[in-house]
């Protein structure tokens, strides 16, 4: 069992405004110091859009003090990557020199908090002013050497799109000198820097960087202090490898690097969702549009419903494999996950005791069927039939199977009925804030549970059955919501219905298309599906 992840506090760290001196034969004099202390917040954010205060914030988050420290100037892209490589080999932070002589109020204040004696100046970077000694050297990868005394023979040549993972797998007990294309001239004669005694390493500490050109030097100071850097997007639980590591690990400490982190709402539960470890099937604790989802509809037991209840919970799991296998080649940027879509409650033509004419199964006797397809790893969605009553009340007696994280749930407003109706003698509708109640009871039962996203899916194949539905609420990360255009018959009107549907499409919706085996005129095949339903669609479900 994981240890369960500890709430998350968040800090921001923002800038608004070990070593010492060398002498003239190059020898170098008595080592000092550096000393590393993980942020005391659980979640910290460094989101400084200027490259200088980026790195000053990353250094004032992971280092207490550093005599020597490493600069580079910003824009210098060759002297950047030697200068990181430099910062990582001896366990120094790495600043940032503003370009075209801006004020570099900012490096020199952490400069000076630090305690540095002496600087290494790599590329362009001056480092002018301060009470500190300055040891320039071209970025060239000898003369870096000959200053730090690193062994950097072996060297890496690195573009942009790469700097940020190259610089992130820097270690310093194996120094590499990253190179960004044609070096300059090493030096004649290069000073050497004291010998650095290195900090002990923050090991419980996990440096999260969008990987913007602005983060490098916050990437090389994480891991001169011997911080972990995970480079990605900035939801986490959009990254399988992010949410095994958290879950794994359970870091003390994460530090979230990149301008981009400040417009990721809800940074904090996203991160306590990720270091849960739970994995949605196919990998992630998001669903779209990494994911492609192929479904059996029906009820267990029932052929009648559906393809679902034509046989056992076994042979159904690998009937979902079958319908999903010839998917994986024609849609080979997406995971395809087979999945069960479990009619819950089924509408009635009787009023029953309730009287609210729909049959609700017991949330135990689909639990069997819930948990073998969980094992298979297939996703699951229940679908609600619910008469008379609300859909939040019947959803609410599924809220065991609800709790678990492969199982979503799906809204029938065919079969929801006004006062006074009854089944099969009108369509049935449902309001938009009636829905919208479901969104927030589904997303908070989310967030509460610390659960991969959920899918929510508004089963419709008339506008009317969902009125107003440009005011359904999308703003809830803790789920995605699909509209699931469920019509029969000839192709060309199962054209017309999605289209008909597409014209009230929020922004955020995503989209689910079904094949009838008995009732379309002819059902698509997989390759037909692909083709001819477009945009495509992220759920192909089969009754």
């Amino acid at each position: 069992m994981r240890a369960p992840a500890v709430p998350i506090a968040l800090t921001v760290v923002l800038l608004a405004a070990g070593c010492g001196s060398t002498s003239g034969d190059g020898e170098a004099e008595a080592s000092v110091g550096a000393v590393t202390s993980a942020p005391d917040a659980r979640l910290t954010l460094v989101a400084d859009e200027d490259a200088a205060a980026s790195a000053a914030s990353t250094s004032r988050a992971l280092f207490d003090s550093a005599e020597v420290a490493v600069v580079a100037r910003d824009g210098d892209d060759a002297g950047t990557l030697l200068a990181a490589s430099a910062a990582v080999g001896l366990g120094v932070p790495l600043l940032v020199e503003p370009a075209d002589g801006g004020p570099a109020d900012v490096l020199t204040a952490e400069l000076d908090r630090l305690g540095t004696t002496t600087v290494l100046a790599v590329g362009d970077a001056e480092a002018a002013g301060g009470d500190h000694e300055v040891l320039a050297v071209p970025a060239a990868a000898e003369s870096v050497a000959a200053a730090t005394g690193l062994d950097l023979a072996e060297t890496s040549e690195v573009d942009d799109a790469a700097a940020a993972a190259a610089v992130a797998g820097l270690d310093g007990e194996e120094p590499v000198a990253l190179l960004a294309g044609d070096e300059e001239a090493p030096a004649d004669d290069v000073d050497r820097l004291p010998g650095v005694e290195r900090a002990a390493p923050l090991d419980g500490t996990l440096v999260l960087a969008t990987g913007s050109t602005t983060t490098l030097a916050g990437i090389a100071t994480a891991r001169a202090a011997g911080a972990r850097v995970h480079v990605g997007g900035t939801d986490p639980r959009a990254d399988a490898d992010l949410v095994g590591l958290l879950g794994e690990d359970q870091p003390q400490a994460v530090l979230a690097l990149g301008p981009e982190y400040a417009a990721e709402e809800g940074l904090d539960w996203k991160l306590e969702t990720a270091a849960t470890g739970r994995q949605l099937p196919g990998g992630g604790q998001l669903l779209f549009p990494g994911h492609f989802l192929v479904a059996l509809y029906g009820h267990p037991g029932s052929g009648a419903l559906g393809v679902l209840g034509e046989q056992d919970a076994a042979a159904s799991v690998e009937r979902a494999r079958a319908h999903a296998a010839p998917y994986e080649e024609l849609v080979p940027d997406a995971t395809v996950v087979p999945a069960f879509e479990i009619i819950a409650t089924v509408a009635s033509e009787f009023a029953g005791p309730d009287g609210n004419y729909s049959v609700e199964v017991p949330a135990e006797e689909l639990r069997p069927w819930v948990e073998a397809a969980g094992e298979a790893g297939l996703y699951v969605v229940l679908d609600l039939q619910p008469g008379r009553t609300d859909f939040v009340t019947q959803a609410e007696q599924y809220r065991s199977l609800l709790e678990l994280p492969h199982v979503g749930l799906a809204l029938d407003p065919e079969w929801r009925l006004g006062p006074g109706q009854v089944h099969l003698t009108q369509i049935g509708s449902v309001s938009v804030d009636e829905v919208n109640r479901v969104v927030t009871w589904l997303a908070d039962l989310t967030r509460a549970g610390d659960l991969p996203q959920k899918l929510l899916v508004l089963h419709q194949f008339r506008v009317g059955m969902i009125p107003e539905r440009e005011r359904l609420d999308t703003s809830r990360d803790e789920l995605a919501v699909m509209v699931h255009a469920d019509g029969q018959g000839g192709q060309g009107d199962k054209q017309a219905t999605w289209q008909a549907l597409r014209q009230t499409d929020p922004d955020a919706v995503h989209w689910g298309w079904k094949n009838f085996y008995d009732e379309d005129a002819p059902m698509l095949s997989p390759e037909e599906t692909i083709a001819q339903v477009s945009p495509r669609p992220h759920l192909i479900s089969y009754q």
